[in-house]
């Protein structure tokens, strides 16, 4: 799964990858949590960038509430579960970030990393949208699609974000096109496009935000050291 990921690009980045203009300053996070905004671009305004709560919260749902439960979405099934059955066909969004984080098991502890693309360019996810209504009270909210992982996550996890590295693939995936080719589009992404490193476990906390998230940590010492 993703379960903490981070945006730090500027605005310029921004505009250049996506081909869109901004009119508003950007805000960095680095550490986004389940249930905090994000930043979207969804198949209805195409050309604007929006700040939605991460964690799906279906229009149809009886109540509204931030859990964050709804953050991921398994691309193998989400054509038939009822959370996402009509979001991947009609309301499907780019999440944007420079980097995702990851944990993996070290004996009894479980140790950070900061995966991003081997580039450093922007990292642009697949995802879902819905707008849940009552009375006075909006919820704009989105899920992240995940997939298998490629030759660089399979060392950390087995679950990856599903990531749009070509532009072309980023525009279509807001196109209006038949659900089989959505289908068809969640992939992994090809082997040797990313790079990780261990970062601190202040990470753990939701409320840590600071630049040293993204410093590189010395892995701790093996049998062999």
């Amino acid at each position: 799964m993703c379960g903490r990921f981070s945006f730090t690009s500027t605005k310029e980045k921004v505009e250049q990858a996506l081909q869109i203009t901004l009119s508003q300053e950007l805000q960095k996070s680095y550490n986004i949590a389940p249930t905090q905004r994000a930043y979207v671009v969804t198949n209805e305004h195409p050309k604007h960038l929006q700040a939605y709560n991460w964690g799906l919260i279906p229009h149809w749902a009886d109540e509204a509430k931030l859990t964050g439960k709804l953050i991921n979405a398994r691309s193998e099934s989400i054509s038939s579960k009822p959370s996402f059955r009509i979001p991947i066909r009609h309301k499907r969004c780019l999440v944007l970030a420079d980097s995702f984080y990851e944990w993996k098991p070290y004996g009894k502890k479980k140790l950070p990393y900061r995966i991003m693309m081997k580039n450093e360019e922007l990292m642009v996810m697949a995802g879902i949208w819905d707008i849940w209504k009552q009375g006075n009270e909006i919820f704009k909210t989105f899920s992240i699609l995940t997939t298998l992982p490629n030759k660089e996550m399979e060392m950390i996890h087995n679950r990856m974000p599903v990531i749009f590295a070509e532009r072309e693939l980023q525009k279509k995936w807001l196109e209006d096109i038949p659900l089989q080719e959505v289908l068809g589009m969640m992939q992994t992404i090809k082997d040797n496009s990313l790079k990780f490193y261990q970062v601190s476990d202040k990470l753990n906390s939701v409320d840590a935000n600071s630049e040293d998230l993204h410093h590189e940590v010395l892995s701790p010492p093996t049998l062999f050291d």
